[in-house]
């Protein structure tokens, strides 16, 4: 069964390993060599986490990069899920 609205990654780590660590925005941000700027719009869910900030966040001890994406992508397929679609029929194999 799908996971209804999952969460943004970006919520975990603003809500749930920033205060584990003990550590700020700017500090994480520091750290990995990411623009804090584009850090805190992840965070506050208005820009996806990408693979270099996911393998940045690996090297930091935070979690695996695979992980950071798959659940990015849980969240972008759940949204692109509820906009409305056109219609597409399955592909039929042709049998010769």
């Amino acid at each position: 069964m799908p996971i209804h609205n999952p969460p943004h990654p970006g919520d975990t780590l603003r809500l749930d390993i920033l205060p584990e660590l003990g550590i700020s925005v700017t500090e994480l941000a520091r750290h990995i060599g990411y623009a804090r700027p584009h850090l805190s719009k992840v965070l506050n869910g208005h820009a996806p986490i990408r693979a270099e900030l996911a393998v940045k966040l690996e090297r930091a001890g935070i979690g695996k990069a695979k992980v950071w994406l798959a659940v990015q992508a849980d969240y972008d397929i759940w949204h692109t899920e509820q906009e409305l679609q056109p219609l597409i029929e399955p592909i039929a194999a042709h049998v010769d």
